[in-house]
């Protein structure tokens, strides 16, 4: 008894030590198990790919995209190999040669802010204008999910300013667009003006043109994350939910090498398209040139006259293979834009996430760049605003300000930096510019000096010029400044002028409408995220104040998740925020989730997620080894205790070959039972 005991004993040190040590619980090669972001493939590169029962019948309705056989355009285009998608995990693990998050850090261009600029030495500014929402969705996913304040210059404060739609007025006549301007006393400078331009794209009056798509998609090891290919998919599902029987669409992978996984199909063949989706796995070195290169020559090959042919590329933008020189992809992005292509951007993931090219690419091929950072952001952008994404209504739009000397002493641009054009580009046909789609908004903030105020802008002063004249300060006007803008059809080559002049008739801030409040507290918090010298008197305190008054109906509950993010930002920030002062009620809408950070929590909330669990692992390491130590040696103790008390106890045969008098357990003071006899079988 005495040995089963000491048996049961070490084998329960050893069951607990195992698991301290951390052996694992299952069997096999743990590397096989599929990670929670993948899906188990459905079809196999090297085979055709079947269809599902329940839509089977579908495949015999599926007609060519084009006038030539769908047969015909696989052939000619490079088949997709198994080293890059719809491998199983296991297959992918020894050959996936991606970056992974984190890896090879985010890129962004550098942005300068812009100074004042003396109205007599330059009365004109002239920019492009940016429909790009990108840099807020990534200022969100920073604040609200990672917890941090975002670099300075992934900051682009016209593209936060453009992320929320404003109640212009609609466009009258032939014009695509509206101009609307309104000026009143800027928020954080009370002896400054706030002149606010906006532009409003005209609604399509009737269907949206047949379509022709070609979703692009990395599905290199760098996409291997669960915000990245994973959500690519769900995005594109709820795109694929919009479209109709004129719609073409192809799906053009890319890792290692490209191929085409589904030709040219009809928009209302749901299940083939979502079928193609599902099968796709992230694995491999990123060659995103020879991708876009298959993308355009397919879209080329199906396009639609009149109608919508854009590319639709969904990337991280870590471009490690081939051609990656920004200046090559954007010559080619310039050229098939030119001939009527255009390219959709979509970014998604961080840690390695190609800011910088990924907005060049779409800023050259005339097209819009978004960032995908959670469901709610998809849908918004291709379910919700899938007119704007889609359907351009004029294209290469400029904005020129002529500043009225007599009022404006100086001028400053808020955001646009890289988009800034000389004043001769403006004419200049040939030169490109962004595009506005249907029903979008383009906001543009200028910060103003009227003539007489207190010179605070730091400009440098030059002497009087000796050989020329002063120009006249007035020429008797009451205007401001004249905007003009020039604009291009989506098919035209020549663009088209627009001229509006703008009264000088400031009001005072708290009279201006709501949605130029509004516009104005995200200007700020841009300008304070990237500590912006030109702010005398505003924090995060005040634009919470202002975006609470202005939030408005918010159908979609978009300000209240800027709320949201002020108050993320003040917390990082160390500013106090008065905790009785600005709580407003949560608002979320029901197509939005539930947001991942709570007003004026005395902690932030954290979303669950890898970079969470990789700071914890070190500290899991050394508690988990100290146990392991700890339990072994307790182990080895009992193990030496018990077997040096085997040892020293004779057992009871020695006894009886000594000629003891009792036995060994009589000796020890052990009582004896009498045997008990039963059906003639003895037990004691």
């Amino acid at each position: 008894m005495l040995r089963k005991r000491c048996v049961w004993t070490l084998s329960g040190i050893y069951l607990v030590s195992s698991i301290g040590c951390g052996v694992p619980s299952q069997t096999g090669d743990v590397s096989s198990a599929p990670r929670p972001s993948q899906a188990t493939p459905a079809l196999r590169a090297t085979e055709e790919a079947p269809v599902d029962d329940v839509y089977a019948y579908r495949e015999s309705k599926s007609e060519p995209a084009t006038a030539g056989e769908a047969q015909d355009l696989m052939e000619a285009m490079p088949t997709p190999t198994p080293s890059f998608m719809m491998r199983p995990p296991a297959e992918r693990a020894a050959t996936n040669q991606g970056h992974g998050p984190g890896m090879g850090g985010d890129k962004y261009d550098l942005i300068v802010e812009k100074s004042f600029v003396p109205v007599r030495e330059q009365p004109l500014s002239t920019f492009s204008i940016d429909v790009d929402t990108a840099s807020y969705s990534k200022t969100r996913m920073h604040l609200l999910q990672q917890n941090s304040l975002p670099p300075a210059d992934a900051v682009r404060i016209e593209e936060l300013v453009n992320y929320f739609d404003y109640d212009y007025s609609p466009p009258v006549g032939e014009e695509p667009f509206s101009v609307n301007v309104e000026v009143a006393t800027a928020p954080w400078h009370p002896h400054h003006r706030l002149a606010r331009i906006g532009l409003k794209g005209r609604e399509l009056n009737q269907q949206r043109p047949s379509s022709n798509l070609v979703f692009l998609l990395d599905v290199s090891g760098s996409m291997d994350y669960h915000n990245k290919l994973p959500l690519v998919k769900q995005g594109l599902r709820l795109l694929t939910s919009q479209l109709s029987e004129n719609d073409r669409v192809a799906i053009v992978v890319y890792a290692g090498a490209a191929g085409l996984v589904l030709p040219p199909t009809h928009g209302d063949d749901k299940h083939r398209i979502l079928a193609a989706l599902d099968q796709l796995h992230a694995g491999g070195s990123t060659n995103g040139a020879q991708g876009i290169q298959l993308a355009y020559q397919v879209a080329t090959q199906n396009f639609i006259k009149g109608g919508v042919n854009r590319v639709i590329l969904c990337s991280d933008g870590d471009f490690n293979v081939g051609t990656t020189s920004t200046g090559a992809l954007v010559r080619l992005a310039e050229q098939h834009a030119k001939a009527g292509v255009f390219l959709s951007v979509l970014g998604f993931g961080m840690g390695n996430h190609n800011d910088a090219m990924m907005e060049e690419l779409s800023n050259k091929a005339n097209g819009n760049y978004a960032f995908i950072d959670n469901e709610a952001e998809a849908r918004k952008v291709l379910c919700d605003q899938i007119n704007s994404t889609l359907v351009t209504i004029a294209k290469d739009v400029k904005i020129q300000i002529e500043f009225n000397p007599a009022h404006v002493a100086a001028y400053r641009l808020i955001g646009y930096e890289n988009r800034h054009l000389e004043a001769h580009e403006f004419n200049d046909d040939k030169k490109d510019a962004g595009e506005i789609g249907a029903g979008h908004t383009v906001t543009a903030l200028y910060e103003i000096v009227p003539v007489g105020e207190a010179d605070d802008t730091g400009i440098p002063t030059i002497d009087p010029l000796k050989y020329q004249k002063p120009q006249a300060d007035s020429t008797g006007s009451d205007e401001l400044m004249t905007v003009k803008l020039r604009y291009k059809q989506p098919e035209g080559q020549k663009s088209q002028l627009i001229v509006a002049p703008v009264k000088n008739a400031p009001v005072q801030f708290d009279q201006a409408t709501s949605d130029f409040r509004f516009a104005s507290a995200v200007a700020a918090f841009g300008m304070l995220l990237r500590k912006s010298e030109h702010l005398s008197n505003a924090n995060y305190a005040s634009i919470l104040e202002i975006a609470n008054a202005t939030r408005g109906e918010d159908k979609h509950g978009y300000r209240s998740e800027f709320i949201q993010m002020v108050t993320a930002a003040g917390r990082l920030n160390g500013e106090p925020l008065a905790r009785g002062q600005w709580q407003p009620p949560i608002y979320v809408s029901p197509e939005r989730p539930t947001p991942a950070v709570t007003y004026y929590a005395p902690t932030p909330v954290y979303y669950s997620s890898t970079r969470d669990s990789v700071a914890f692992t070190p500290l899991l390491m050394i508690i988990g080894i100290v146990l392991s130590v700890v339990l072994v040696l307790s182990a080895t103790v009992a193990a030496v205790i018990l077997c040096a008390r085997v040892l020293v106890l004779p057992s009871e045969s020695s006894l009886e070959q000594a000629n003891w008098p009792c036995t060994a357990k009589q000796r020890v003071g052990v009582p004896q039972k009498p045997p008990v006899r039963t059906s003639s079988r003895v037990f004691s």
